[in-house]
């Protein structure tokens, strides 16, 4: 769902990130609020008055998101539910699941945590502003406040539409779960309901720009584009966690992995290996221990003058987290730290020593085939 994020800071624990394509919105609300709103509802004022409300309003809609989904966070720790972190991008913000909840209860009450806060920040963001208002607070710092509870509210009713994977759809798919006492069907029945409200606001879109509201158009069709995307793409998730409930690392991994011995020149590993198999990660063995590895990304970064006097091991990476999984691992964290690594082989290793490796193709097919299977079945 993301693209190229960085993290902000850490608190309780979690880790807030800011996808880059939360930098369009931000700039976006900032320019809507200094040109349309503040302007329109509180006339009179500077046009840099109202730059500095934009201003304002967009980094108090920024706490507001991160509340909201801190919100979820800590009722899904409560309920020993992992947590990534929370990632702010162009549509709001996400509370990153590892797994899916244990029980529909836990569903409900970590997806209305969210509105319900939205709510809560809405009502203090109200208080505030009508006893700014009673204390001859300046006019720009009222409107402000004022703003924040309307949006808060606004935030709040959005999210409750049953549109999964919205905090609403997920309500809904509690509902589901616990009447049918399957997470599968319900997530299914919940993610038409979302791509049903995803081809309502794209209509919504066509409507708004055939009206002459072209920004508002877009916007109602980028909405739709996304809750249809999201809602498809979220019981994919499910469909695969259930697949690979039970399968571990062992089950996929290759038991006799092509290995490079280190003292091979960077030119025999080209063109007896990697021309050869076609992989884009070798790993480095002696004896039977691993040493290190090393990929075809990093041979990209050798001039091809010293093919002939650079060895596999002086060029090899070491190992780390990153690149190596143990056998028992389960086989959905392998396929989400290669996912999060952007790495499709694994070196799994007991030790020190090298006792296969993973191929993210393994797993694909073994999916592929599943699901077919379980879907012929339904």
């Amino acid at each position: 769902m993301f693209g190229r994020s960085f993290k902000l800071f850490t608190l309780f624990g979690f880790d807030v990130k800011i996808d880059w394509s939360w930098i369009i919105i931000a700039v976006l609300i900032t320019w809507s609020l200094a040109q349309g709103y503040f302007p329109h509802y509180l006339e009179g004022l500077s046009s840099s008055t109202y730059w500095w409300m934009g201003v304002f309003g967009a980094l108090g809609l920024f706490a507001s998101i991160v509340f909201h989904e801190f919100s979820h966070s800590l009722v899904a720790r409560r309920y020993g539910l992992p947590m990534k972190g929370i990632t702010l991008f162009i549509f709001g913000g996400v509370a990153e699941m590892q797994e899916e909840p244990a029980n529909a209860k836990t569903e409900f009450l970590m997806a209305f945590a969210g509105p319900a806060s939205s709510i809560v920040i809405g009502g203090v963001f109200y208080g505030i502003y009508r006893a700014a208002e009673a204390g001859g607070w300046p006019v720009p710092v009222t409107g402000i406040f004022g703003y924040l509870a309307l949006i808060n509210w606004v935030l709040a009713a959005f999210n409750l539409l049953p549109a999964f994977p919205l905090d609403g759809g997920r309500v809904l798919r509690s509902a589901l779960w616990k009447w049918k006492g399957d997470l599968r069907s319900a997530t299914r029945q919940a993610a038409w309901v979302g791509s049903g409200f995803g081809f309502g606001f794209i209509g919504l879109g066509v409507l708004s720009f055939l009206s002459g509201s072209l920004i508002g158009g877009i916007w109602w069709f980028m909405i739709g584009i996304f809750l249809r995307y999201a809602a498809q793409s979220s019981y994919q998730q499910v469909l695969t966690r259930r697949a690979l409930e039970g399968d571990f690392v062992r089950d996929f991994m290759q038991k006799e992995p092509v290995t490079v011995p280190p003292d091979t020149s960077i030119r025999d590993l080209v063109e007896n290996y990697v021309y050869k198999f076609h992989f884009k990660m070798f790993p480095v063995s002696e004896d039977g221990r691993l040493t290190g590895c090393i990929s075809t990304r990093e041979l990209k970064d050798i001039p091809r003058e010293r093919w002939d006097r650079l060895t596999v091991g002086e060029a090899s990476g070491r190992c780390s987290p990153d690149n190596t999984v143990s056998p028992g691992t389960n086989a959905l964290q392998a396929l989400n730290r290669m996912s999060r690594t952007g790495k499709s082989r694994l070196m799994v290793v007991e030790g020190d020593r090298l006792v296969g490796v993973l191929a993210l193709k393994d797993i694909l097919n073994y999916l592929s085939t599943k699901l077919d299977l379980e879907g012929k079945k339904s």
